[in-house]
């Protein structure tokens, strides 16, 4: 799996970001996000915002263990509930991470909750975390949503590190289920470039989930396009709407899509 790049990925935390402000912007705050029902749009704001903020105070401070995002300053989003004052804040929160990881360099150390603990990790983290809420605040305001087929690529790589993670180190965690010789899915990404390698078999194995890039037959397939294909695998578009098609044994799909969390 190829990183893209300490500096893109800063540069992407921005301009996700840019995005997401486009998308709220004139729309209703207080409306529910679909695809995450618990939220409004402007939860769903706020959420981004203090992860952009708490991500960049550990790198910042060279943290060595966990912070509570209560000791990070201006968490919670703007007292007002003004539109323009959320909108600068969140603007102000991604540029300051963005800053503060390309300056770090992607092998500072700074404390995670996962397998690495540098600031290159923060950097692809907060990366995916905006391309993913952005794509909840697209479905919410119902405009179409597009992301570059690299970073569509390398969200699904980091979702599938963090399920392994989950099994490996939370025995409690459903992701730990997931696991079974014999059994397997494929990714495939029916538009893009031949270059990206954007198809992936995933392996069921006694000690938990394998994977690798490539084109093989597996227990179910899901095909598509590329940012379809990431949009279901993360849960936010049913396995066969839009563009997408199933093919083999749906329940084991069903069965991945229902345990594939963390935490």
């Amino acid at each position: 799996m190829t990183l893209l790049g300490h500096d893109r990925y800063c540069g992407e935390i921005v301009g996700q970001t840019v995005l997401l402000r486009s998308h709220l912007a004139g729309a209703d705050l207080g409306a529910t996000v679909p695809t995450c029902p618990d939220w409004t749009l402007r939860q769903l704001a706020v959420h981004v915002g203090e992860a952009h903020r708490w991500a960049e105070h550990i790198v910042r401070t060279r943290a060595t263990k966990n912070v509570p995002v209560e000791d990070v300053a201006d968490v919670g989003g703007p007292e007002s509930d003004d539109p323009a004052a959320l909108d600068a804040w969140l603007a102000e929160g991604a540029e300051q991470a963005a800053e503060t990881f390309r300056s770090a360099g992607a092998d500072t150390a700074a404390w995670s909750w996962a397998w690495e603990h540098t600031a290159g990790f923060w950097a692809r983290r907060m990366t995916h975390e905006t391309v993913v809420h952005r794509a909840d605040a697209a479905i919410a305001v119902g405009v179409t949503y597009e992301v570059a087929p690299e970073f569509a690529a390398d969200a699904i790589d980091e979702w599938l590190q963090i399920v392994r993670f989950a099994q490996e180190k939370y025995p409690s965690d459903a992701a730990r289920e997931l696991r079974g010789v014999g059994r397997s899915i494929h990714l495939h990404a029916t538009d893009a470039e031949p270059g990206l390698d954007a198809e992936w078999l995933i392996e069921f194995e006694d000690e938990g989930i394998d994977w690798r890039r490539g084109h093989e037959k597996a227990t179910v397939a899901l095909r598509g396009p590329l940012t379809e294909v990431m949009l279901a695998f993360y849960r936010r578009m049913a396995p066969d709407g839009g563009g997408l098609e199933v093919r083999g044994e749906r329940e084991l799909l069903d069965f991945w899509l229902e345990r594939a969390t963390f935490g």
